[in-house]
């Protein structure tokens, strides 16, 4: 055939894509053709092939306009189909001499070469589709977790405040009912605190900063868990915890962060786990490795759930009245990793065990 192209064919226009021109016939890539002076405008109606091998003795198009106008005398044309059933064009060919066209192996030739490009036109489409989606998504969770390390900046203040209002509150007031009510409020107060410095953390995870360490080797790492405890028995004052100290080996650590991840384990422990037994609390540094332990009695924790558990904004199965965004497990595989170590989960139906290891130098 002496002119080939792939055209794009709408409700107004004609629009060669590709094209193949041996015989002159004058149309590059981008070139136009009058709509209604094509067959490929009624192929756009009906979305059947047209094959002609010679128009002067073909009665359906012996008078027909389009080859009258562009002297040609064998014709064919494919439909192009995308993949959701819509019409993006055709694959057509003429040639000014007839020919046999109207063969199995042409006409299914023009036909794979129309799916092939239709296949092609489909994968394009839906790459720049997941880019665009890929981009809206990068700019939204951009804004977002900018939003969020703005807003928890915000909220240190009024809830550092509240907390000092409520622990003054204690040490001066005498009346019972003050000192419950203030009570309520400094355990809220350390609820918030907690998962505005969780949030915070996976902010700056999210953002590039990642977990950041002060690391310094401090012998009174006892204390900074004797402190964590202490601070949650304050709003757990009915709960039993139980810890024991075997700290030999001076451990390199970040006290701050320490802190935090020993709080996220005994406070989900405290939460989760039997109210009636005493949660465990083990903590040794011996041959140069660190080890703390958090076990609580109560019902296993489903593997499907301990598989996500160290993922942000998992957390399994939610009693009511219990809050929290499911960042502090995650906040605290973070801080591990930041120390070179790792927190484990071993669950059975009767205690869960949360361990962190990491290497004491």
């Amino acid at each position: 055939m002496g002119f080939a192209a792939v055209a794009r064919v709408t409700e107004d226009n004609w629009i060669a894509c590709a094209v193949n021109d041996r015989i002159n016939f004058g149309l590059k890539s981008g070139g136009e053709l009058k709509l209604e002076t094509t067959i490929c405008n009624e192929i756009r109606q009906h979305h059947k092939e047209v094959v002609i091998d010679h128009v002067a003795t073909d009665v359906q198009f012996a008078n027909h306009h389009t080859p009258l106008m562009y002297g040609f005398q064998s014709y064919i044309s494919m439909p192009i189909m995308l993949k959701d059933g819509r019409f993006f064009g055709t694959l057509c060919a003429i040639d000014p001499k007839p020919n046999q066209l109207n063969t199995p192996q042409t006409v299914g030739m023009f036909k794979l070469f129309a799916e092939l490009i239709a296949f092609h036109l489909d994968a394009q489409g839906q790459l720049a589709e997941s880019e665009l989606k890929l981009s809206e998504e990068k700019e939204t969770a951009e804004l977002r977790e900018q939003f969020i390390a703005i807003l928890g900046h915000d909220l240190r203040n009024p809830v550092g405040a509240s907390l000092n209002a409520a622990q003054l509150l204690l040490k001066i007031a005498t009346d019972e009912k003050i000192r419950r009510l203030a009570q309520i409020v400094q355990n809220s107060s350390y609820r918030i605190n907690g998962l505005i410095e969780n949030v915070l953390d996976f902010a700056r995870g999210r953002l590039g900063g990642g977990i950041t360490l002060n690391l310094d080797e401090n012998e009174s790492l006892d204390q900074v868990l004797d402190q964590v405890i202490n601070e949650l028995k304050l709003i757990w004052p009915d709960r039993m915890i139980e810890a024991e100290f075997d700290l030999r080996d001076k451990v390199l650590f970040d006290e701050k962060r320490v802190a935090q991840l020993f709080s996220n384990l005994l406070a989900n422990a405290l939460t989760h786990g039997d109210k009636n037994t005493p949660i465990l609390v083990n903590a040794r540094s011996v041959d140069g490795i660190f080890n703390l332990c958090v076990l609580n009695q109560g019902p296993k924790i489903a593997d499907e759930v301990q598989i996500k558990l160290f993922q942000p904004f998992s957390r399994g199965r939610v009693k009511s009245g219990q809050q929290g965004l499911g960042l502090g497990l995650y906040i605290s595989s973070e801080i591990a990793k930041a120390h070179k170590g790792e927190i484990r989960v071993e669950s059975t139906k009767e205690q869960t065990c949360f361990t962190f290891t990491m290497p004491c130098r």
